[in-house]
């Protein structure tokens, strides 16, 4: 086998378990908000513990990178890929916490009724596994376009995150008793906008590994 071909079968390798992180967050993310929706503490449970599996992951992508820069020494693109994979893998890897922290809110709100419907927080956990699905699409098909579309994503999520507080305290201002859940809930509403903000991240990461350049989508 030549060098070159086994560094390519390196690199997809690493393509492989990148979409496979992303599949997984995705999965773990629309499962948590359904959770959420029902309430449903057995779901939840389960979501926090296959969180393992997504370190297991990372830890792959990261020892297999890392033996490529040491046995090819990869320079330029070939360099900037491998780094840019350790970079959206740790984004991936936190996507997955935060998906466990809206789990844990379930937990936290066992035995008891929504104060609401749910509508605002599922449309924004909605966009963000479109954007999780879309930000790993344009690293592994370096599509600049489709990474940029990231910041503009985020900014809907920003926007439904900020009309959810704005309810939240309204309720909770009208209805004290109601205090403790919309904390939960407002907690919820940040957990998503933050894996926005991850998702966004790896679209900078794919702009920086097709141009050299890293912008700042999240501005």
């Amino acid at each position: 086998m030549t060098i070159r071909k086994e560094f390519d079968q390196g690199l997809a390798e690493l393509d492989d378990l990148i979409v496979d992180m992303g599949k997984r967050v995705e999965v773990a993310l629309g499962d948590a908000m359904k959770a959420l929706q029902k309430l449903d503490t057995a779901e939840a449970k389960r979501i926090i513990a296959e969180d393992t599996q997504l370190n297991r992951l990372e830890e792959h992508i990261f020892d297999i990178g890392s033996r490529l820069i040491a046995t090819q020494q990869p320079v330029a693109k070939d360099l900037r890929r491998i780094l840019v994979a350790f970079k959206i893998a740790s984004d991936l890897e936190r996507m997955g916490d935060l998906s466990v922290d809206v789990a844990k809110v379930v937990l936290r709100l066992d035995g008891q009724t929504l104060i609401k419907p749910l509508i605002d927080l599922p449309r924004m956990g909605e966009i963000c596994q479109a954007m999780i699905y879309e930000s790993i699409q344009s690293f592994v098909q370096e599509n600049v376009d489709l990474a940029y579309k990231m910041a503009k994503d985020d900014d809907l999520v920003d926007a439904l995150y900020s009309q959810i507080i704005r309810e939240l305290f309204a309720l909770m201002m009208e209805q004290p008793q109601t205090i403790a859940q919309a904390n939960q809930l407002s907690f919820v509403g940040r957990y998503i906008e933050r894996i926005a903000d991850h998702a966004t991240n790896i679209g900078e990461s794919v702009v920086y590994l097709v141009t050299g350049t890293r912008p700042d989508l999240n501005s």
